[in-house]
């Protein structure tokens, strides 16, 4: 299992592809497992996918330091380095989103293109959900029934047609969630970084190309979110998926192909 020492942990981290790299960050909850297989299969034909789990998730070990997405960012700017890529493509989904922003923000230098799906510039103008909250009862049952806990989650940020009618993937989603689930205080650790965090005021900084790519039936983060980054981040495309939730994996094709697209043609 490839680590790497990254500050003060050893991240855990996966290399697949070939092409210029792509560096994607995963969300919340996640870690690289949880990217869709049919995202990875399109992506990887392009791109080296640097794949990695967050701080405190996955295989990664969590350190002493506050939480922060500061923190993140430094930990995947420092990933990059241990990695010998002075400069790549960053994808990041939802609280990987955030991260993506926040590198861009502090590491222009190593960023070629920006890609930001299902995400948000902070609390300060963005839109949170009902699937974005956990209640306690549900949080609960992480440590007692990581399955139970997962299936939930995962259940609001997919849409409940989509579930019907793929009960194979949502099973392998659930399969995949569970090869190294998050524990509570990682997971209470993750959501209060992305409520003391805010770049909202600050997209216009911006200065890579960038792609939005959002679900208008996101009901963890709305798509209103999406037009508030496209309204701040100077020159940014938008794109919508009308079909899609939180995970876009309604139209996980679609985002691929937008994704390549953006990524291998000029501004």
């Amino acid at each position: 299992m490839p680590k790497v020492r990254v500050g003060d942990i050893h991240i855990y981290y996966e290399i697949l592809g070939q092409g210029e790299p792509l560096v994607m960050i995963m969300g919340r909850t996640g870690n690289l497992d949880w990217w869709d297989p049919r995202m990875i299969s399109e992506l990887k034909k392009y791109f080296t996918l640097i794949l990695f789990d967050n701080r405190g998730t996955g295989r990664s070990e969590k350190g002493e330091k506050p939480f922060s997405i500061k923190l993140f960012a430094d930990d995947t700017a420092s990933l990059m380095d241990a990695l010998g890529i002075a400069k790549a493509n960053i994808l990041g989904i939802s609280l990987g989103g955030a991260i993506a922003i926040e590198i861009v923000l502090s590491y222009p230098e190593k960023v070629k293109k920006l890609v930001l799906a299902s995400t948000t510039c902070g609390p300060s103008k963005g839109v949170v959900g009902p699937g974005a909250v956990a209640p306690i009862q549900v949080l609960d049952k992480l440590e007692a029934n990581p399955r139970e806990f997962l299936e939930e989650m995962l259940r609001r940020s997919i849409s409940e047609e989509w579930i019907r009618e793929n009960p194979c993937l949502f099973q392998d989603m659930l399969r995949r969630a569970l090869i190294a689930p998050i524990s509570k205080d990682v997971w209470l650790a993750q959501s209060t970084a992305a409520l003391q965090w805010d770049a909202c005021n600050r997209l216009s900084q911006i200065r890579v190309p960038t792609l939005i790519v959002h679900g208008k039936k996101d009901q963890t983060l709305p798509v209103e979110n999406a037009y508030i980054l496209a309204q701040g981040i100077p020159n940014a495309k938008l794109v919508i998926l009308e079909n899609s939730s939180h995970t876009l994996v309604e139209e996980i094709d679609k985002a691929s192909k937008e994704i390549v697209s953006f990524l291998l043609n000029d501004p």
